[in-house]
């Protein structure tokens, strides 16, 4: 009789995991007709391991959140299923996955070099820009949850960083995804233009010492600077 719960929980759980895996699948099968099967696995690994630094992240500070699930030509995400208790916890959540697809970057990119092997080197550039372009100072991109702890307000430089993004790499697929980012961030933004108070602004969300947004103002500059300087490197190699 009480042991329901436990098999329900067990249930859930094992549907979340193979959920998981048939989406991871389907992208790696999606991507695989247009870039090949090799880096079509190496491209959702780097997905995987960046949303795996979330979700390590989000357990860390005791929140609920799920498994990550993929949409090709999307990405992947892991749902929040509790709100980040402040700013902070919402950079420490936001860091994690692009410190641990950065890793896994580095990884690749060293056997890369050690092993002669352009398939690694490519997909170490996969995941370097791909943690880059996440870093991206608006939501809902990664560097938007990181620098919320500097307040609402440096959002507003995420818009010339979109809009030099579209000029310098212009393509259709990455137009969709800049309108959909758009369409999402246009409320927070216009309040922020607006120096309207939210209502996380009024429960003390953003109050964090000055120590640690230069902590996660430090780390977010450092880590795109690192990111940029290796997706540099990788594409010198390949091209």
């Amino acid at each position: 009789m009480f042991k329901l719960p436990a098999w329900l929980s067990l249930r859930g759980k094992l549907a979340e995991l193979a959920a998981t895996g048939a989406t991871l699948l389907l992208s790696v099968l999606v991507f695989a007709l247009f870039f090949g099967a090799w880096n079509a696995l190496g491209f959702v690994l780097m997905l995987l391991f960046h949303e795996l630094g979330h979700y390590i992240a989000a357990r860390r500070r005791g929140l609920d959140v799920g498994l990550p699930m993929f949409i090709p030509f999307v990405g992947a995400w892991v749902q929040l299923k509790s709100r980040p208790h402040d700013a902070e916890t919402e950079a420490y959540v936001g860091l994690g996955g692009p410190l641990l697809g950065t890793a896994a970057a580095v990884v690749a990119f060293y056997f890369g070099l050690h092993r002669d092997s352009a398939l690694l080197v490519s997909i170490a550039y996969y995941g370097f820009y791909l943690n880059l372009f996440n870093l991206i100072p608006i939501p809902p991109f990664d560097g938007g949850h990181i620098t919320a702890v500097l307040g609402p307000k440096i959002w507003l430089l995420g818009v010339p960083v979109l809009l030099a993004l579209l000029l310098y790499r212009p393509s259709p697929l990455l137009l969709a995804m800049l309108l959909v980012v758009a369409l999402v961030a246009a409320p927070q933004l216009l309040a922020a233009w607006r120096r309207e108070p939210s209502a996380l602004q009024a429960l003390g969300y953003y109050e964090v010492g000055s120590a640690v947004r230069w902590r996660y103002a430090l780390g977010y500059l450092g880590l795109a600077g690192f990111l940029a300087l290796a997706a540099h490197d990788a594409h010198a190699i390949l091209v």
